[in-house]
């Protein structure tokens, strides 16, 4: 079990923490630390005017680097829960915020969720969010 309540403030990600959040960190260092190279790279190997075997090299290097670098691998997760479905990228929430969990035979559904998007909007926590009224 990780120690997660010192590791919030030590990594200050101001979020909820679990496995999945800390790996997305990780991919998220690993990104900003190679983004330049990988810049530079793929545009040695894209770039015609250059020499094949200088293109091929930058190539070779490209697919020998590691896999987290890659912008793809990178998941946007809310800043409250750590959830990754459902995320809105402007506000880095996710629309569901599930409270608890309960057996199903004994608590409907529509206690398990909080709509956390619509009670912050609602509430004006979330700054260009109003209610619509048409």
């Amino acid at each position: 079990m990780f120690p997660t309540i010192g590791l919030s403030k030590a990594l200050n990600l101001g979020c909820h923490i679990n496995v999945r959040v800390l790996r997305d960190h990780a991919k998220r260092e690993a990104f900003a630390a190679a983004e330049q190279t990988r810049q530079a790279l793929r545009y040695i190997s894209q770039n015609t005017q250059l020499p094949l075997l200088q293109r091929t090299k930058a190539q070779v290097e490209l697919a020998l680097m590691d896999s987290n670098t890659r912008r793809m691998k990178i998941k946007n997760r809310c800043v409250t829960t750590g959830r990754g479905r459902g995320v809105l990228r402007n506000f880095r929430i996710c629309r569901v915020s599930v409270l608890q969990r309960y057996s199903w035979r004994t608590v409907m559904l529509t206690d398990l969720v909080q709509y956390q998007f619509r009670l912050l909007g609602k509430a004006g926590d979330l700054p260009g969010v109003k209610k619509a009224n048409w």
